[in-house]
């Protein structure tokens, strides 16, 4: 059996292929897939590959500072979220980079802006990888 790596029920996660360093995420073992703010979203082909651009404000509780992101597309799914409401969402999937650990996952695109975290790491995405500690923060990604 592999040993498990224990997270904090928040951690700051790297999102290297989307230019995103550092990404302060809420650890939601209630929602099966992971959720990204983005907004401007730009869907196009490009040889042949469905693609998607869109912005994101990486830092928590400001819209200043502004990345713009690509990546492919791998599905449109709907959604329910944690208020029952079902919404049609980007899928993507982009390595995360957590302390040591790098792997891929999904990651729906949906506007956050009034959600307290800017990305949400569901439980697909620690899935045989990790524990969650919900009394600690930062146990390994650590702070910047």
């Amino acid at each position: 059996m592999t040993k498990l790596c224990t997270f904090g029920w928040r951690e700051w996660v790297n999102l290297p292929d989307l230019g995103l360093p550092m990404i302060k995420a809420k650890v939601d073992t209630g929602a099966r897939t992971s959720a990204l703010h983005a907004f401007e979203l730009y869907p196009f082909m490009e040889n042949r590959v469905q693609c998607i651009e869109f912005s994101i404000h990486p830092l928590q509780g400001s819209s200043n500072f502004v990345i713009r992101c690509k990546a492919n597309v791998v599905d449109r799914r709907f959604v329910t979220d944690s208020g029952g409401h079902k919404e049609e969402r980007w899928v993507i999937e982009t390595p995360l980079s957590i302390g040591a650990y790098t792997w891929p996952i999904e990651i729906t695109l949906t506007a956050r802006h009034n959600m307290k975290y800017r990305m949400l790491l569901g439980r697909s995405a620690i899935k045989n990888r990790a524990l969650v500690d919900s009394s600690d923060s930062y146990l390994v990604g650590g702070k910047p």
